[in-house]
């Protein structure tokens, strides 16, 4: 068939691979002159089944309540006269009760761990180079209330495959010595030591090179200013340029743009960007980093190591589609560094950077055909909010294998539209 795949992203580029690969017609549609501009582009890095558990849980709406107004919190919830964000919020809230974070928990390690696999078998196959590090996620805390507040999520993805393994304050700094020097004590952790790392960006430019070898099609520079119908059926887009395209099927993986260009159509996709900042700091020679993979729950940021880059990640800003970097949550990055890294307090380049990550209400993201809302020939990939580079691809998989047919190997309900209503 001919596919079209809308975005470049990390996600966008695995469709557009896996696709390939069962000999389809692929073209890749970007407005960005390049792959992995936008939401991929900075991230934190983490290949991290370990960090499935959801925003939505039965803490998360006192959590909020406690920084609502703070500049720098982990989670800022910036209220506006947006319809589609007041909805989401109030889907956001049916998601924090218990039943609902642990069957979301399953379903991000069921897919996580699938996507992990094939994360690895395509490394193999194509012999990437990402900057990729396989030592591991360690999760530490400096407050000994939430760490005992999320020793329950821990042992939940321990019962649905995904061995994160609590962890004393010693053990923690024998995984990651870099810790020995924090200002704030460790007072334990959680380790998952087949969890990685590396850069999404180089690896989603790499792997569209090896797709474009292929006779994938990358047509970048293109905006979509509208989705098309024609009766019950998806009849195809129109580029900003004014140009009609159209296809056999077409893939809708523009993050959290995705549900506008739906909106028009009467499809209400429950997807709502989450701004997320990061840092990444140009270390010196001999500089005292880590080199494991770290998530600082409390301040709900990652740390991961690329060279002589260190990339600090995360938190939550919800602000519509505002991209602009805010000074005070920039330098809650640098404070946060300084307090555990205090050796780092003195680097001399640091870039910032802003993304939005595409939010479903409870985080798991949305892999399914839109032939129910009268546009047969339109599928989702998105949704992935903070896993985007985690989940895609298994994400790609499991949509190249419902597009051929084929078992998948895993339910694929939780990732359905019908299900995230």
């Amino acid at each position: 068939m001919r596919v079209i795949v809308l975005g470049a992203g990390v996600i966008g580029v695995t469709s557009a691979w896996y696709l390939a690969a069962d000999g389809h017609e692929v073209t890749v549609i970007d407005r960005q002159p390049a792959p992995a501009r936008e939401t991929s582009h900075a991230n934190g890095g983490q290949i991290s089944v370990s960090h499935a558990e959801p925003w939505a849980n039965p803490m998360a709406p006192w959590k909020a309540l406690k920084w609502l107004g703070r500049e720098d919190a982990p989670l800022l919830w910036r209220l506006r006269a947006d319809p589609a964000q007041w909805l989401w919020g109030l889907r956001f809230l049916r998601q924090c009760t218990a039943a609902r974070a642990r069957a979301n928990i399953r379903a991000i390690v069921g897919l996580g761990l699938h996507s992990r696999a094939s994360l690895q078998a395509l490394r193999r196959e194509l012999a990437l180079d990402y900057e990729q590090l396989e030592r591991g996620i360690l999760h530490f805390y400096t407050d000994a209330r939430e760490f005992a507040a999320a020793l329950p999520a821990a042992e939940a993805m321990r019962e649905f495959g995904c061995e994160r393994l609590p962890q004393t304050a010693a053990e923690c700094l024998a995984i990651e010595p870099a810790l020995a020097a924090s200002s704030v004590p460790i007072v334990g952790g959680t380790y998952t030591a087949s969890d990685e790392s590396g850069d999404a960006c180089r690896f989603s430019e790499a792997l569209a090179g090896q797709a474009a070898a292929k006779g994938v099609r990358f047509r970048f520079g293109a905006g979509v200013a509208a989705l098309l119908r024609e009766g019950g059926r998806f009849a195809g887009i129109r580029l900003d340029t004014g140009d009609n395209l159209g296809a056999d099927l077409t893939v809708l993986a523009l993050g959290s743009y995705s549900p506008l260009l739906l909106r028009p159509l009467g499809v209400a996709l429950p997807v709502y960007p989450a701004k997320g900042y990061s840092a990444t700091l140009h270390l010196p020679p001999g500089a005292v980093a880590p080199t494991v993979s770290l998530t600082d729950d409390g301040r709900k940021l990652v740390m991961s190591r690329f060279g002589q880059r260190l990339r600090v990640a995360g938190t939550a800003e919800f602000a519509g589609y505002d991209t602009s970097l805010n000074a005070r949550r920039c330098a809650a990055l640098r404070q946060r560094i300084a307090e555990i890294f205090p050796a780092l307090s003195g680097v001399d380049r640091v870039d910032y950077w802003a993304g939005l990550r595409p939010s479903t209400p409870g985080n798991v993201p949305l892999i399914d055909s839109l032939a129910g809302a009268g546009l047969d020939g339109l599928w989702l990939n998105t949704g992935h909010g903070t896993l985007g580079w985690t989940l895609a691809c298994g994400s790609a998989r499991l949509l190249a294998d419902r597009i051929a047919g084929r078992d998948p190997g895993l339910d694929v309900s939780p990732y359905t539209l019908e299900k995230s209503a």
